[in-house]
């Protein structure tokens, strides 16, 4: 199995003829899987059932752990050009506070940042962002689970060989939540126009 070359909807940002800075938000239109800049398949993913149901699997520019996209989920992207060398940290804490006050704009109550670079509804996972840069660009990349099921990440998805303390060992199911799940019957549409209205670039 071999890992398909990054050319979903936000890799244009990283084009040479994208200037300044930007954002997408996206709707996949697809299932798939997209591995961290440094995973690998073996580790990362369920090789024998993603390959019986024929899953595609990318690998994008930036780090952290293996992410489903799928229609039920919002993939959010920032970029910025020629920005100073800072902390990664800064730029999630930027970047995740302009997602959790878009939701809370929509009424989703009990967001919370966790660990580096995660989104929680208390402490379940909501978003999982991850960063590429290199001395001209700072790409944030960010996954929002509106609706997926959970047992999507336990079926194709092993147990990351690194995790946040906060997770504590816990499995997907347990460690992993989705909007709806969490009784919030939001579209897809509406939290793109609530990040974009929130968005200062």
């Amino acid at each position: 199995m071999m890992e398909k070359a990054y050319d979903l909807p936000d890799a244009q940002l990283l084009t040479d003829n994208y200037s300044g800075s930007g954002i997408i938000a996206w709707i996949p239109e697809f299932f798939c899987i997209v591995l961290g800049q440094s995973n690998k398949l073996e580790e990362s993913i369920n090789i024998e059932q993603v390959g019986k149901d024929n899953i595609l699997v990318y690998k994008r520019p930036s780090g952290g752990e293996a992410v489903i996209l799928s229609p039920n989920t919002l993939a959010i992207s920032f970029l910025k050009r020629d920005e100073p060398l800072r902390s990664p940290k800064r730029y999630f804490e930027m970047y995740n506070e302009i997602i959790i006050k878009a939701l809370g704009s929509l009424g989703v109550q009990g967001l919370v940042q966790n660990g580096i670079s995660d989104i929680c509804i208390r402490d379940k996972k909501v978003l999982g962002s991850s960063i590429y840069r290199n001395k001209h660009v700072l790409l944030y990349q960010a996954v929002l689970n509106i609706s997926e099921p959970v047992l999507s990440l336990e079926k194709y998805l092993k147990h990351p060989p690194r995790e946040p303390g906060y997770r504590n060992k816990r499995t997907h199911k347990d460690f992993v939540t989705s909007l709806v799940a969490q009784g919030y019957h939001l579209s897809a549409e509406e939290i793109k126009k609530a990040i974009l209205s929130n968005v200062f670039l």
